[in-house]
């Protein structure tokens, strides 16, 4: 089983996970950039943390045979602070750098006219700079979010199917489905979805436009959910075609439209910039 986690934040994971992600299948990934769970009071702290999307994590996702590709953006919920809106100046330096895949994540956190801008503004400069875009739908109200989602997509001129609406579930995947757009479905412990659901959507609507992945970060999440859903695919019926498609062919297709993916074996360099991942000798 070949597994690219098309959403899925190493920051905020080990080297432990990046090894047993590479026994259980996993060879590339997409990170998008994300609220680091406390706010961030300058734009400096952003720039950095873009630095170590398109530098530090590559580097650290290459030692384990691990191509690392990353999404960059201001997140809906920081999009909210004035402190942060000179973010979206910054952005368009990094959407020009290799290994930078999409616009992401942006939409909505609470449904701010702050956020609505800065989404709008985000579809905006994918259409400019020619990317995908990975959509954040909100936890609150999720139903309205992927609405107003949709209308800001239509509205904004980027094809749909250069859209990824992700975090959706049972009462908003037939929107997406008819919009157009691909499908994005994250698989979790406790919250939004899990495996038994998950198959159940597919056998209802299919494999095709559908991502799935872990969306593992600092809470409770498990990087390995995208080879749990692939086993539980299996164990429902569908043959081994089906699972490559979903867990492999699938993010290669919506990525691939930004024409920087990597998916050869990644070389694993001793350092990056003088550093290892290594403390302590043997």
């Amino acid at each position: 089983m070949r597994i690219f986690d098309p959403h899925i934040h190493m920051t905020s994971r080990t080297t432990d996970d990046y090894e047993a992600m590479h026994a259980a299948g996993v060879r590339a990934l997409v990170e998008p950039a994300f609220w680091l769970g406390q706010p961030r009071t300058s734009v400096g702290s952003f720039t950095d943390y873009f630095d170590a999307l398109i530098g530090w994590e590559r580097f650290r996702a290459a030692q384990f045979g691990i191509r690392h590709h990353c999404a960059i953006a201001l997140n809906p919920k920081e999009a909210n602070d004035p402190r942060c809106a000179e973010v979206l100046d910054v952005l368009p330096r990094y959407l020009a750098k290799d290994g930078v895949v999409a616009v992401g994540e942006i939409g909505f956190d609470s449904m701010t006219p702050e956020e609505d801008e800065a989404f709008a503004r985000q579809l905006e400069l994918a259409v400019r700079h020619d990317l995908p875009a990975l959509v954040h739908t909100p936890h609150r109200d999720k139903a309205a979010g992927t609405a107003r989602t949709l209308d800001l997509v239509r509205e904004s001129g980027l094809p749909p199917e250069r859209v990824v609406v992700d975090h959706l579930n049972e009462m908003t995947v037939r929107a997406v489905a008819e919009s157009g757009c691909w499908m994005g479905f994250s698989i979790y412990p406790d919250t939004k979805m899990d495996e038994v659901r998950m198959v159940a959507l597919l056998t209802e609507y299919g494999t095709e436009r559908v991502l799935v992945n872990s969306a593992a970060d600092w809470g409770r999440s498990d990087p390995l959910k995208t080879h749990k859903t692939g086993v539980a695919m299996l164990a429902a019926g569908f043959d081994e075609d089906d699972v490559d498609r979903v867990l492999w062919r699938n993010p290669v297709e919506f990525y691939g439209q930004s024409g920087r993916l990597a998916l050869d074996e990644p070389e694993a360099s001793p350092t990056f910039e003088g550093n290892s991942i290594l403390r302590g000798g043997s």
